[in-house]
């Protein structure tokens, strides 16, 4: 199915009318930020999230993962869960969630005076089925490295008991939490896009959840972030983005570096 799939492309155009060209189980792995409810305008285009999703599931390969990264506006002095409620139809179309994780940054874009000033958003990971590619990036650092492993644990009944792996040594590297901080001096190129995608977030996605050789989509390009970590990491990629300015941000950008 591979072969009737144009790949290396981004497409200008609504992405439900695109996506609905493209043969079903044609795509590995999904790494996307759609516009958050009406946070920043993109232009003034709108787009259909029950489309959007619904294609998703439809284009997915069986074992394969769409991650979904998104935040709530607040309105009337309440968050408005929007972000919840995408999570609950991926589920219900029948994607599995995986993973909910966190992508916390260090520096606050939106300051507020009566709540605790908002740093993180969710990265949900879906997947249809059990994952055909997992490879979970062992970099956390171990502050009790070289230790051996000791001590007891919790049964589910209640007792305690020696831990299964007493007396192991503990690596200096570890498997990392799932919440990941990106500093803000690594977020990517200053662009002419209101919300340019953090390069490492892409890529680390893309290593974790994908092989050399697969296909890789983003359904809102925007300035080419996921396109840009696939090529140059050995995957194939396909953007779709509306916005004709953004799609000639996305070419320059491919034509570039990495900047980490």
């Amino acid at each position: 199915m591979d072969s009737e799939i144009q790949t290396d492309v981004i497409i200008c155009g609504d992405n439900c009318e695109v996506m609905r060209k493209m043969p079903s189980e044609s795509i590995d792995l999904v790494v996307t930020s759609p516009p958050y409810d009406d946070l920043r305008t993109y232009g003034g285009h709108s787009w259909d999230f029950y489309g959007v999703a619904q294609q998703l599931w439809r284009l997915i390969k069986p074992g394969g993962v769409v991650v979904w990264i998104v935040n709530d506006a607040t309105v009337n002095g309440s968050e408005t869960g929007t972000s919840f409620r995408q999570a609950l139809r991926f589920m219900e179309i029948g994607f599995r969630l995986h993973d909910t994780m966190i992508y916390a940054k260090d520096q606050c874009a939106f300051p507020d005076t009566v709540r605790y000033y908002a740093a993180f958003e969710y990265m949900f990971v879906f997947s249809r089925g059990t994952p055909k590619s997992i490879n979970l990036l062992n970099d956390r650092i171990n502050k009790s490295a070289g230790r051996d492993v000791h001590g007891m644990e919790r049964r589910k009944d209640g007792s305690m008991a020696k831990r299964a792996c007493e007396g192991n040594i503990i690596n200096k590297h570890g498997v990392r939490w799932n919440w990941w901080l990106v500093r803000h001096q690594h977020r990517g190129i200053e662009t002419n896009h209101p919300a340019t995608f953090p390069e490492v977030l892409a890529r680390d996605h893309i290593l974790s959840w994908s092989n050399e050789g697969d296909i890789v989509l983003d359904p809102f390009s925007g300035s080419g972030t996921t396109a840009k970590m696939a090529k140059h990491n050995g995957r194939k990629y396909i953007g779709i983005e509306v916005n004709p300015d953004y799609i000639e941000i996305s070419k320059q950008r491919l034509a570039q570096g990495v900047l980490f």
